[in-house]
């Protein structure tokens, strides 16, 4: 047994020295920032987002213009047999027309058009929000996975030098043989808990480089994972701010407008259009003739068109106010719950760092002094090593899932949390 001790201080770290070691994050080469900024500039769905808010911008003017004249030109009342000109009534026409539609359809009609281009270009602002929420999540889970995997690599070394160690006491005839057994079993375990961490690792990077709008086996290094804020606004403040900022709820409200100004266009086209017109009759043979024509449309089939128009508008503008109320509803919840997640998160992180880390970080120290002087098995000892591993990736776990709740409070609110850019 002396004469494995020097193997067992090499192989046990004490007081939680690896454990402490690993939670520091390697030196960061892929900032947070940077990615950020990448995607917005590469994200095909923004790009297609943007280029829809530029085409609806194009339709305004055409919804306010007038419908094109109409221009015919005509040989009028030429006789069969000889298609001569010596008959009064023939003549070369050209004829102008123009349909002014009833006062009203035409501004309604452009009022619609623009609030609902205002409307998409706020969807565009609120997918770059949306892009940028979803980059963060996944940077930030990515960030654990890799501190993760170190602490799970440290444990998994520490499990084999048990294994030696048990096996060398087993050889001697100092140990049992359930010590290898539970030792080769605690590696193996721990060996699979890291291939499925790893795997994880590689499906998440393909998703963070989609998003990025790079091949989904592009490189991604070492990530930031910054400490916990100090404090978080309150809940009524972050619904006033998404209330007054989140382009979504804006763009509901455009189309909320949008649809009460199609239904005032609707109640129009019950009214009649006014056609002008302008005829010049050339007649070789005889004086020249100028008609002038006025004409009205008549509905007379409104039943069947303009009648159920107005009712299919006025329920599109019921169906948009009741779409504002769920949207503005259901982000005011989403915040609640955000806020809740994010303020839990931070107070565990808080309770790990002040209390529990150290608490358990003072067992290991306790429970190897109490194995250097016999009072404890060794298989105790590891257990609390392990036990702090399992505390720092909880933490660390924690930390993940405090920045992606904040990431995505902020892409609600247009605020700055300080969530760790």
């Amino acid at each position: 047994m002396r004469m494995l001790l020097p193997l067992l201080l090499a192989t046990v770290p004490v007081g939680g020295t690896t454990v402490r070691a690993a939670a520091q994050a390697p030196p960061d080469t892929l900032r947070l920032a940077e990615v950020v900024t990448a995607a917005r500039q590469a994200n095909p769905l923004l790009k297609a987002a943007r280029l829809e808010a530029d085409a609806a911008a194009e339709r305004v003017p055409q919804a306010g213009a007038l419908p094109d004249p109409q221009l015919q030109l005509g040989l009028m009342n030429r006789p069969v047999a000889g298609f001569g000109t010596m008959d009064p009534m023939t003549m070369n026409s050209i004829q102008l027309t123009q349909t002014l539609p009833w006062p009203g359809k035409l501004g309604y009609a452009e009022q619609r058009t623009r609030l609902l281009a205002d409307a998409a270009r706020l969807d565009a602002d609120e997918a770059e929000r949306d892009l940028g929420s979803r980059v963060k999540s996944v940077y930030y889970q990515l960030a654990f996975m890799d501190r993760a995997l170190t602490v799970m690599e440290q444990t998994r070394e520490l499990l084999r030098g048990f294994h030696q160690v048990s096996s060398a006491m087993y050889s001697t005839g100092t140990g049992l043989q359930q010590d290898v057994l539970q030792a080769q079993v605690a590696v193996a375990r721990m060996t699979e808990e890291i291939t499925v961490m790893r795997e994880e690792r590689v499906a998440m990077a393909a998703r963070l480089n989609a998003l990025l709008g790079r091949d989904a086996t592009a490189a991604v290094g070492a990530l930031e994972l910054p400490a916990v804020g100090d404090t978080l606004p309150s809940v009524d403040s972050l619904m006033a701010l998404a209330a007054e900022r989140r382009p979504a709820l804006t763009a509901a409200r455009q189309r909320a407008l949008a649809a009460a100004a199609g239904y005032r266009e609707a109640r129009r086209e019950l009214f009649p259009d006014l056609m002008l017109g302008v005829s010049y009759g050339q007649r070789p043979q005889f004086d020249n003739m100028v008609s002038l024509m006025v004409g009205f449309s008549v509905p007379v089939w409104a039943g069947a068109r303009q009648l159920p128009l107005r009712r299919e508008m006025q329920a599109m503008q019921a169906a948009a106010e009741a779409e504002q109320r769920d949207l503005g509803n259901e982000t005011f919840a989403r915040l609640a719950e955000l806020r809740a997640k994010a303020a839990r998160a931070r107070n565990l992180t808080q309770l790990y760092a002040s209390a529990i880390l150290p608490q358990a970080h003072a067992a290991v120290d306790a429970a190897f002094a109490a194995y250097r002087v016999g009072q404890l098995n060794f298989m105790s000892l590891v257990d609390n090593q392990m036990t702090v591993n399992r505390y720092v990736v909880e933490n660390v776990r924690l930390l993940a899932e405090y920045h992606g709740a904040v990431a995505e409070i902020e892409a609600l609110t247009g605020a700055d949390l300080g969530g760790g850019r």
